[in-house]
C-alpha cells in the first residue's frame, strides 16, 4: 500500500517514537515521501529526543509534526493517555511535495508571513492541497493566513488544524524535519495527479427551510424572505419543530451560511456554521459572528452528538463518488468531540475506518480546524477536517 499508519502508546518517548516509527515503515514496504506525525501532550517535554529518534528512523523524509491534547491512529482515539502516530505517505514521486516554515515577522509595512515557497505560485488548485500545522499562539490564521491563500491563490484547499497545546506558549508544539520550531505555522504543500479529496464535517443538522436574506448590515441579519424578522421566523420555527429540536434550538442555535449561490438545492456542505450573538427583541434583528450580505441563503442549525455523527455518515457517502477510492488519510478533530461529545469511544476514527475500509489514518485533536467550505477556506470549532489521498 502507498500509505500507512502505526500508534504507539508507550509511556517512554523515545521508545514510543522508536516503535511508531518502525511499525509505520514496516507496514508501507518501501521508501516514504512524507512523515506526518501527531503526539500528545506525555511526550511534550521531551520532544526533541522524539524528533530524533524519528530523525533516525526517518532520515531525507520531509517530516511534519504537531502536538495535540488527543493523537488518532487507525480506529483508535488515544484521549487521556500517552500516544505517537505516525503517518507516512509515499506517491512513487508522482506528487511534488513541499515543506515549509510560514513565520509572521513585523516589517515597515507591517506584519508579514515569510517562508511561503516558490511552487504554491505555480499550483493547480484542482491538483493540489495545502497540509496545515499551526501554532495558535503565534500564527495568524484568521488575519494573514487563510486570506493570502483565499485571495493569492483561489481554490486550493488547506486542511489542517491549530494545536490544542495544553501548556502555553512557552512550550513548542511544532517540528519539521531536524527542528523544533518557536512558532509559527508548518505547510506541506503537495501537487500531482493522484487525487486527494477533502472532507469537512461541521456537525450540524438543518432546521427549517433555507432562507434568503432581504435586509442585512454587516453581521446583522435585518429581514429574512418571507418577508419576516430573524425573531419573527425563529417564533414560527419552534412552534413547528418536535420537542427535542425545540430543546436543542433554545440550547444553543446556530446558522448556517451559504458560500455560493449557484446550487438548485443546498445540502450539507454548502455552508459555513457560524454562532449567534443575540437577537434585538426591539427590531427582530439577528446578530451572527461572520459578515452577511444581502441576497445570501442561510439556514438555521442544531448541534448535538447524533447530528455531528449524521453529518460526518452521510458525507463520507460522497467520498468515493467519481470512483475514487481513498487508500491513506489525515484527520483533525475538534478537542470539543471525542468523549467530550460522543458517548462512545473513538468516533470520528471509527467512523471514518466504517465508512472507507481499513485506510492508513492518523490524526490529531485540534484546538480550531482548518478546512474548505466551497472554493474558499476556514478556521471552524466542533468540526473534523480530513484529507483523503487515492
Amino acid at each position: 500500500m502507498p500509505f500507512a499508519n502505526a500508534l504507539s502508546e508507550l509511556e517512554d518517548t523515545a521508545a514510543a517514537a522508536r516503535e511508531a516509527a518502525e511499525s509505520a515503515l514496516e507496514r508501507l514496504g518501501t521508501t516514504p515521501e512524507l512523515a506526518v506525525v501527531f503526539y500528545s501532550p506525555h511526550h511534550a517535554s521531551e520532544n526533541e529526543e522524539l524528533v530524533r529518534i524519528l530523525r533516525e528512523q526517518l532520515p531525507d523524509v520531509p517530516l511534519a509534526g504537531m502536538l495535540g491534547e488527543s493523537v488518532i491512529g487507525g480506529a483508535r482515539e488515544v484521549e487521556q493517555g500517552p500516544g505517537v502516530s505516525v503517518w507516512l505517505g509515499s506517491w512513487n514521486g508522482a506528487m511534488a511535495i513541499d515543506a515549509f516554515h510560514l513565520n509572521p515577522e513585523a516589517t515597515p509595512d507591517g506584519p508579514t508571513l515569510f517562508g511561503w515557497p516558490d511552487a504554491i505560485s505555480e499550483a493547480d488548485p484542482k491538483q493540489a492541497v495545502l497540509l496545515t500545522l499551526a501554532d495558535p499562539f503565534s500564527f495568524p490564521a484568521v488575519e494573514m493566513f487563510l486570506p493570502t491563500v483565499n485571495e493569492q491563490h483561489p481554490g486550493l484547499r488547506v486542511v489542517g488544524g491549530m494545536s490544542s497545546n495544553p501548556f502555553g506558549p512557552e512550550v513548542r508544539p511544532l517540528f519539521l524535519n531536524d527542528d523544533v520550531l518557536s512558532g509559527g505555522g508548518i505547510g506541506v504543500l503537495l501537487q500531482g495527479k493522484p487525487r486527494v479529496r477533502a472532507l469537512l464535517s461541521q456537525g450540524c443538522r438543518p432546521v427549517g427551510k433555507p432562507l434568503v436574506v432581504t435586509k442585512a448590515q454587516d453581521n446583522i441579519i435585518q429581514e429574512l424572505s418571507g418577508p419576516a424578522t430573524p425573531l419573527n421566523y425563529l417564533r414560527a420555527l419552534l412552534e413547528g419543530v418536535t420537542q427535542a429540536d425545540r430543546e436543542l434550538m433554545q440550547r444553543g442555535l446556530l446558522i448556517g451560511l451559504a458560500v455560493s449561490e449557484y446550487r438548485d438545492q443546498f445540502r450539507r456542505g454548502d455552508f459555513l456554521i457560524r454562532n449567534l450573538i443575540g437577537l434585538d427583541p426591539r427590531t427582530g434583528a439577528l446578530a451572527v459572528t461572520d459578515r452577511v450580505r444581502r441576497g445570501q441563503t442561510v439556514q438555521f442549525q442544531i448541534r448535538d452528538a447524533a447530528a455531528a455523527h449524521e453529518d460526518l455518515a452521510e458525507l463520507l457517502t460522497h467520498v468515493g463518488d467519481d470512483d475514487f477510492k481513498p487508500a491513506g488519510g489525515l484527520v483533525f478533530t475538534c478537542n470539543g468531540r471525542g468523549r467530550r461529545m460522543f458517548s462512545a469511544p473513538d468516533h470520528d476514527a471509527k467512523t471514518i475506518r466504517e465508512a472507507l475500509g481499513d485506510v492508513a489514518l492518523s490524526g490529531v485533536f485540534a484546538g480550531g480546524e482548518l478546512g474548505p467550505v466551497g472554493d474558499r477556506n476556514f478556521i471552524h470549532g466542533f468540526t473534523a477536517s480530513a484529507v483523503f489521498f487515492e
